[in-house]
């Protein structure tokens, strides 16, 4: 079956999904393949909980009218995201970074919907098989799309943008992430910026850090640019005012009082804002916007629980994000009554022992006295800070020795899981 009939039986449906447990009436059920699943078993069992029609990629039951047969189930889902797209005609905004793609994604999306029916990618749904279901999000009440992209190795940022044709992008930061998979720093430099060369080979706008040296030799020479910083030649004027606890900035003539923690975010908050000031949003609607926003999944999250404050940050992890968090936590706790709980940071591949002894390193640098480093990584490392094999490990030595720190930071890779520990604190 073609896109387009296979498009027509989407818009009549009630959605795509690739998940049997998310079935609802009149949905499609597209039989994904992984490493240790295979979405074609569950096709006919996806008909009988109502989907409408399953797309599969196995001879199953060729009586079944409701099976689509294609080639490769994955291609197809892709190929129909990026006909989607094409077909509804609506600007696309695409971000990408090493840190702070989520956060920022859901910057731009608060500061747009004040003026515009927004969609943005939900969660962190940024790989291969996430940009399509984030496409086939939109509809045509759908006045612009953003969509969030993660890779971690050459060519997928590539791979995404050629489902996404996205009209607007952006990076982030350039930071080390995945260094495993990209080969190093210049790998993910190079990786990360396979966004502009998209945009640039499509002849689209970009927006980017004026105080970016990488960003600004990446884009010498291209003129449809949209810049933020505290120089006269920027598009959006904007500088940091304040960041303890909580960022404090000026756009324009505006002043911004922010819920996010750490100077790190500034930049977030900054492009965010240029993307709005760019489709039109007054500096009063971005104020609002950006001061109602309070981060939520584990991501610069403020706890107040049992008389302490705790920054949980345990989303995930890289040096650099890393790196960041414990600056800020060093800058806004006091010294004596501070608590770090690092975990392991994960997909360095050789770098992971010398990244590892880095943070732990930087952590004597900043006269933390009290930091509790946990997983095989940081156990393999030189310290005098206590070290854990495992969460469990940690679980148990809180239980007998609960802390009486009032200012804790919880850091830690995705797969640490340290969020747990709250219920143990």
């Amino acid at each position: 079956m073609k896109i387009e009939a296979i498009h027509e039986l989407f818009l009549n449906s009630a959605g795509i999904t690739t998940d049997t447990r998310s079935i609802k009436p009149n949905t499609i059920f597209v039989a994904l393949k992984g490493e240790r699943f295979n979405g074609n078993d569950f096709a006919l069992e996806s008909l009988k909980q109502g989907a409408s029609y399953a797309i599969v990629d196995e001879n199953i039951d060729h009586a079944n009218v409701r099976l689509i047969r294609v080639e490769n189930t994955l291609k197809t889902l892709q190929d129909l995201a990026t006909f989607h797209r094409q077909t509804l005609k609506l600007p696309v905004i695409a971000l990408t970074g090493s840190n702070g793609k989520t956060t920022t994604k859901e910057l731009i999306h608060a500061i747009l919907a004040k003026r515009y029916r927004t969609v943005a990618t939900r969660g962190n749904l940024n790989n291969h098989i996430g940009v399509p279901l984030t496409l086939l999000s939109f509809d045509e009440d759908t006045e612009i799309g953003i969509v969030e992209m993660g890779a971690n190795h050459q060519k997928e940022i590539e791979m995404l943008c050629n489902i996404a044709y996205p009209d607007f992008g952006c990076i982030t930061n350039y930071g080390k992430a995945h260094l495993e998979g990209f080969g190093g720093v210049e790998g993910v430099i190079k990786g990360k910026s396979e966004m502009y060369e998209h945009l640039m080979a499509h002849d689209k706008v970009i927006f980017f850090n004026y105080h970016d040296p990488v960003q600004q030799k990446k884009l010498k020479g291209y003129d449809k640019t949209y810049s933020f910083g505290d120089a006269e030649e920027t598009n959006l004027y904007c500088r940091m005012i304040g960041s303890k606890p909580f960022v404090k900035l000026i756009i324009n003539h505006t002043e911004i009082d922010s819920q996010l923690i750490g100077a790190y975010n500034y930049n977030n908050i900054a492009l965010a804002s240029a993307i709005g000031q760019y489709f039109g949003v007054s500096d009063e609607q971005i104020k609002e916007a950006v001061e109602a926003y309070v981060p939520q999944n584990n991501r610069s999250q403020i706890i107040e629980k049992n008389g302490k404050r705790i920054v949980l940050d345990a989303y995930n992890a890289n040096p650099s994000s890393m790196l960041a968090a414990l600056e800020n936590f060093a800058d806004t706790a006091v010294n004596s009554d501070r608590l770090a709980i690092l975990g392991d940071m994960f997909e360095l591949g050789e770098s992971a022992r010398e990244e590892h002894q880095m943070i732990a390193d930087r952590c004597r640098e900043l006269e933390m006295e009290k930091v509790y480093l946990v997983g095989m990584n940081f156990f393999g490392i030189n310290t005098s800070y206590q070290q854990f094999r495992t969460y469990e490990d940690l679980q148990i030595y809180l239980q007998q020795h609960p802390p009486s720190e009032s200012s804790l930071l919880i850091k830690g890779s995705r797969g640490m899981a340290l969020e747990r520990i709250l219920n143990t604190l």
